[in-house]
């Protein structure tokens, strides 16, 4: 990660544009989510799914980064990159979870992180900045910014505004037991990827109090900031999947790696309490991770 110059603005004032903007995408999702769904396309499998609030909720949110940040650069999963002039790039997840907003499962939210990179946008370069993920399902809001720790926020909401009414420090410390921890996975679209998977969690499932499968990796990420689950790993997530999840998770104290203890990318997003960290990570080497 490189360093970041003092001449931008503060992490924490790019994370209240980005909870702000994320409540008010979110809101509109699940506005749209209320008066039905339309399937506007599929991606890689019949199952991996794009909806047309995909597609208006990822418009809104660029449209408001290009009325407010117009130099800044922008990488989103419907629709594409704009590269930035200031160093700063904003990626976004409109609808992570998007099955299981297609079937009303509440368990989906969107995702905005802002990333500093001194040439073009590249994951592999990139240092995150801020990020926040809302849940409009529950009315909360996780927020991080680089070096300013960790939060939840839990709102009410009106016709046309927003209001917060409770706020967690999220900061994970103690130590834990793999046989007593919760771990959450995810899934690939491709079923022969899946049976994959599977096999791997069944040889895991015995060593661990149990498993969850979510279907969001933002919500799983920022749930293990929060200790509703101890860890979470996945591959095949993308950049706008885990930039802003994976900040929440670390600011909180979580350790966040990809493959050997590199950065986290498509082959490997792993996030672990940091009791638990050490272990789950020999474990799931031992099953055939790239850990």
């Amino acid at each position: 990660m490189t360093s970041i110059p003092a001449s931008l603005p503060p992490a924490a004032t790019l994370c209240d544009l980005a909870c702000d903007i994320a409540v008010r995408a979110a809101t509109k999702a699940k506005r749209m989510r209320n008066e039905g769904v339309e399937v506007a396309a599929n991606k890689t499998t019949p199952t991996d799914l794009v909806t047309k609030a995909d597609r208006a909720t990822e418009a809104f949110i660029r449209d408001e980064l290009d009325r407010l940040r117009p130099d800044d650069g922008f990488f989103g999963e419907e629709s594409g990159e704009k590269s930035s002039s200031t160093g700063l790039t904003w990626v976004v997840d409109p609808i992570d979870g998007t099955v299981n907003y297609t079937y009303d499962i509440p368990n989906w939210g969107t995702s905005i992180g802002v990333v500093y990179c001194e040439g073009p946008a590249d994951p592999e370069t990139w240092t995150p900045y801020a990020g926040a993920v809302a849940n409009p399902s529950l009315h909360e809001l996780w927020r991080a910014s680089r070096g300013g720790g960790a939060e939840l926020l839990r709102y009410s909401m009106d016709a046309s505004s927003y209001t917060f009414t409770d706020r967690t420090l999220l900061h994970l410390t103690g130590d834990r037991t793999l046989s007593t921890s919760l771990v959450a996975t995810g899934f690939a679209y491709s079923a022969e990827v899946r049976l994959e998977q599977a096999a791997q969690v069944a040889k895991l499932i015995d060593k661990v109090a149990d498993i969850r499968r979510l279907g969001a990796a933002s919500l799983d990420l920022v749930g293990v900031a929060a200790g509703r689950v101890h860890a979470y790993y996945e591959n095949g997530l993308h950049p706008w999947d885990h930039v802003a999840g994976a900040l929440i998770a670390r600011e909180a104290g979580a350790i966040v790696m990809g493959p050997v203890g590199g950065r986290e990318n498509f082959t490997l997003t792993f996030a672990a309490h940091p009791g638990l960290a050490n272990e789950l990570r020999a474990t799931l080497a031992e099953i055939g991770l790239p850990l």
